[in-house]
């Protein structure tokens, strides 16, 4: 596994890698969920590459998260950008054919990318992920609202800084309800160290609240649009009420397993999901 890096228009973009686009029939993107970073599918990449070597593997760290830079301190990850991110990092990378796969955040940027560029994505693969974000068009006002003071109030928050990177590991053990070994890349790729106090590498910015988010009927319209073998992997105890978990998926309705664990189910079920995304490799 190694470290690869993107310039884009927006700044670098990293990566962990394993293999070649330019040697592999079929490459593996790996989205990652919001606060997280690439070192999320780290234990996953190493399971698939053990049962698949043939296989280009990469996992991005999304924009203001792990390795990769921070936007320009007016821009606040509005969704959409996820998306024109991805465009651009393929464009790039030029792989022969692609699978996404996606947790979380990642997953409901998957979804959107496969539907909009139908002719880019072999197969779609969703951890803990559905639609796009959906909420009432009465909301709209308040969510504006609330989106603007919360951007006032992050500019005047003090960066938040750690004792030790221990301290960081605990906070998100508590926070996810998982083991230290399981989210150790997470938080070894999520923290920095700066004269002896460890500060958390994501972009504070991606805490604000966004100003806009879709009504049901456009989430459906994209989401009925995606026409590649499409596959949802459910952790039995993770989000109880998937955003757009009642999406309208149109004629290509998605395979749905459901494995043991929570939101994080991919981190630790490795064997399972690495089984799961293999198993829609092998249809295309």
């Amino acid at each position: 596994m190694q470290e690869r890096r993107f310039e884009l228009a927006a700044g670098t973009m990293a990566a962990l890698e394993i293999g070649n686009e330019k040697t592999a029939d079929l490459s593996v993107v790996f989205l990652h969920g919001w606060l997280d970073n690439a070192g999320s599918f780290k234990a996953l990449m190493g399971q698939m590459h053990q049962l698949n070597p043939a296989l280009h593997l990469l996992a991005i760290d999304h924009f203001g998260h792990g390795l990769s830079s921070h936007k320009s301190s007016d821009n606040y990850y509005l969704f959409h950008d996820y998306i024109a991110d991805l465009y651009e990092l393929l464009d790039e990378l030029s792989p022969n054919r692609l699978v996404l796969v996606g947790h979380s955040l990642g997953a409901l940027v998957a979804s959107c990318y496969s539907a909009a560029f139908p002719e880019q994505v072999e197969a779609l693969v969703q951890i803990e992920g559905a639609g796009p974000l959906t909420e009432a068009p009465s909301n709209s006002l308040q969510r504006l609202r609330d989106g603007v003071l919360s951007r006032h109030r992050q500019q005047n928050k003090p960066e938040r800084s750690l004792s030790s990177f221990e301290l960081a590991l605990k906070l998100r053990m508590q926070a996810n309800q998982l083991t230290a070994e399981q989210l150790l890349p997470i938080v070894e790729r999520g923290t920095v160290q700066r004269e002896n106090v460890w500060f958390w590498r994501h972009d504070a910015k991606l805490k604000c609240a966004s100003l806009y988010r879709m009504a049901q009927e456009h989430a459906d319209s994209i989401t009925s649009q995606i026409r590649c073998p499409h596959l949802i992997v459910l952790g039995d105890q993770g989000f109880k009420n998937l955003p757009s978990s009642q999406a309208d998926w149109g004629q290509n309705s998605p395979q749905v397993i459901t494995v043991s664990g929570g939101h994080h189910c991919h981190l630790e079920q490795i064997l399972e999901v690495s089984d799961g995304i293999l198993g829609v490799v092998n249809k295309i």
